[in-house]
């Protein structure tokens, strides 16, 4: 593979950004039940207006194909932590809306995630092979 600046760079992002997630990953779900995607999810639609999406949106502001957040969608529904809703100006348009216990659960999670993306951040700064990484995207403290 032919090695350059920008390619060093991205492959950094990329070792940082694997790291980090499995880090979040593992700790939402052991601590609170939830996917990496369905905290997420549950925090755009926490911060929605009337806390609801259309799935197409929900889907671009997590990286979703549409597929996969009508599963994910399914899964937050199945767990009581959104509803599906109709589109009332397009009978094809559906929304997720997040439930109180949707709010709830993410609410909980969050000190889970604040706390576990600092520390997988602070053992990624002392790691040599993505320090430098981490001091050019994490602000100085």
């Amino acid at each position: 593979m032919n090695s350059t600046p920008d390619t060093a760079v991205w492959d950094g992002v990329v070792a940082l950004h694997a790291h980090v997630e499995q880090r979040l990953a593992a700790a939402l779900q052991r601590g609170h039940g939830l996917g990496l995607s369905e905290y997420r999810a549950l925090g755009h639609l926490a911060v929605a207006e009337r806390s609801e999406l259309r799935m197409q949106e929900l889907a671009a502001k997590i990286g979703l194909n549409q597929s996969s957040v009508t599963r994910l969608a399914g899964r937050l529904v199945a767990a009581g932590l959104a509803v599906r809703d109709d589109c009332p100006d397009d009978r094809r348009g559906v929304y997720a809306v997040l439930t109180d216990a949707g709010r709830e659960r993410h609410a909980a999670a969050g000190a889970t995630y604040g706390a576990t993306l600092a520390e997988a951040l602070d053992d990624a700064a002392a790691d040599p092979s993505l320090a430098p990484t981490v001091a050019a995207l994490r602000p100085s403290a």
